[in-house]
Parts: C-alpha cells; sequence; structure tokens
C-alpha cells in the first residue's frame, strides 16, 4: 500500500478514523493518569519534573491544535480535517506519555 492509498482509504472513512483516534486518545489518557498518580503516591518511581510537564504539555498541546485547525480552516478543509488536526497534538502526547510511563518501575 502507498502512501497515497493510505490517504485515499483514510479520507474515505474519516468519520470511522476520527472516532478511532478518541478512543486510543481516551484510552491512552487514562492509563497515563492512572500511571501519574501512582507515581504521586510513590507506587511507581516517577522523575521530579513530571507535575511540571502534566502541565506545561497540556499548554502546548492546545496551543498547536488550536493552529491546526486555524491552518485546515484557511485552507478551505472540512469539519473532519479540522477535527483531525486538532486531534493530532494530543494523540502525539497520549501515546508518547503512556510508553514513556510504563517504562517506570515499580519501587
Amino acid at each position: 500500500m502507498t502512501p497515497s492509498d493510505a490517504k485515499r482509504i483514510i479520507s474515505q472513512n474519516m468519520p470511522l478514523y476520527l472516532w478511532f483516534q478518541m478512543g486510543r486518545i481516551a484510552f491512552e489518557s487514562q492509563m497515563v493518569i492512572a500511571m501519574r498518580m501512582a507515581g504521586m503516591m510513590g507506587i511507581v518511581e516517577q522523575s521530579p519534573g513530571e507535575p511540571y510537564r502534566m502541565v506545561a504539555e497540556k499548554q502546548a498541546a492546545a496551543s498547536e491544535a488550536f493552529h491546526g485547525v486555524v491552518r485546515a480552516a484557511s485552507r478551505g478543509q472540512g469539519y473532519d480535517r479540522m477535527m483531525a488536526a486538532a486531534l493530532r497534538p494530543y494523540s502525539r502526547r497520549t501515546n508518547a506519555n503512556s510508553r514513556r510511563l510504563t517504562r517506570a518501575k515499580a519501587r
């Protein structure tokens, strides 16, 4: 499958793709919350900068999502593309956080 084939398939099934992305973000964010709470309780090791990271990444993701939506809207793209642009930063962060936090070691 070539990249253009993948883009065509995603564009034809955009509502399903967006639903899948939102479900994955919801699942991963709950896992991240649980791991961070376990770190705050001392059950797993947590870096000292984790509380700061929790706040800072949300601000950066919100800014990226806003700019993505504005870019998509200014190009005249549809609501589905704007929604995909809004979800992309959150998707990247929840995925990275879940991978990083699941490597934590129990005390």
